[in-house]
Formats: structure tokens, sequence, C-alpha cells
């Protein structure tokens, strides 16, 4: 299996730098608009089986001309929806977002049971983003459009590649694309983390 993330176009709240996790979420800037045209030319040398958003608008948009484009009709599970965060939700100061990042860091090397206050552990943000992969492992090629943290977590903890140091040096910007090949029984191999965006 070959599983391609995909992380949504620039929102206002990028722009911003805040931490905006909560449903439904940002739409996209107008350079999030054309960063997810782009994509369209980014996922097409990929035979994609299925295509699977989160619950926040913003995935839903960045998929759209991916959609249009190869007919795939997108699947939505919220397992794949961002880390939430909690207390520091809307916030941008450099506390808040550094508490985020260091709790996001911290289930990459192990310490699941740790909370981002007035949110989710560890065990909890995996155990949902988990269920959404095994549930898609039959097909061949499955990409998601889903969210920075989230993404960089979730393959922090399962690619042996990759792993704290490698993911903390490595911010994925909107549209970063971040494929690897495996399965959930037998485990994954990093097979391409690109970190810039698109456009």
């Amino acid at each position: 299996m070959r599983l391609i993330f995909v992380r949504h176009g620039q929102t206002p709240a990028n722009v911003l730098g805040s931490l905006d996790t909560d449903a439904p979420g940002p739409g996209l800037t107008d350079l999030g608009h054309e960063q997810a045209l782009a994509v369209v030319d980014e996922l097409g040398g990929y035979d994609i089986d299925r295509l699977v958003v989160s619950t926040l608008q913003r995935t839903h948009l960045t998929a759209a001309p991916f959609v249009e484009a190869s007919g795939l009709a997108p699947v939505e599970r919220p397992g794949i929806r961002e880390i939430a965060a909690g207390s520091w939700e809307k916030r941008n100061d450099a506390a808040s977002v550094q508490g985020y990042m260091d709790a996001v860091f911290g289930w990459v090397g192990g310490a699941l049971e740790r909370r981002i206050p007035g949110a989710e552990s560890g065990h909890e943000v995996f155990s949902r983003v988990n269920a959404v992969v095994d549930e898609f492992s039959g097909d061949e090629t499955v990409a998601m459009f889903s969210h920075g943290a989230l993404i960089r977590a979730w393959v922090g903890a399962n690619a042996p590649e990759a792993g704290v140091d490698y993911v903390r040096a490595r911010p994925l910007a909107n549209t970063g694309v971040v494929s690897l090949v495996g399965d959930p029984a037998a485990g994954w191999r990093l097979e391409r983390w690109e970190s810039e965006r698109l456009i």
C-alpha cells in the first residue's frame, strides 16, 4: 500500500500563525486556492484508488480541484482532522504554539500519555488516525488530505526513517506531501517527504 498525506492549502490562520483546530475551521486564502490547483499535477503521477479528507473545510477545499480532475469522490473521516489545541485554541503567542508542538513531538518520542491541556493525549490521536489507515489498508494507493501537526506526528511515530529529530527539523508547509509504503501489519517505510509548499 502507498499512503500519501497532503497538507491543506494556506488558511488565514496560517498567515497569523494561530492554532485554529476547531470545526469547521477557516477556508483558504487566495494563495491556498492556487496551491490546491497545484496539487492536481503533484498527484497526477499516482494511480490513486481512494481520496480521504478530514472534517475541516480546508481539506475539502484543497482536495476539490483534484476531485474534479480525477473524478474520485472524497470520503470524509474525522480521524485525520488536526490535533485539537484545547486551551490554546486560536492563540498565536510563542509559548502556546511551542507548548502545542512540544506535546506533539513528545508523542513521537513515545510519551503518548501526555495530553494537550483541554484536549487529546497521544494515545487518543494515534488511535483515531490508525483506525482510518486500517480502514483503507486494502487499497493500493490512498491520498489523505490532512493537517501539518497530525501528519508530522503520525509519520514520525510510524516510519523508522523519521522520528523526533527528523520531524522536528522538517516543518510541513501548506500542500507539503509525504508518502509511505507498507501496511498496518508490516509497518511503514518513508518514501518521500516534501516539506516545501507547491507554490
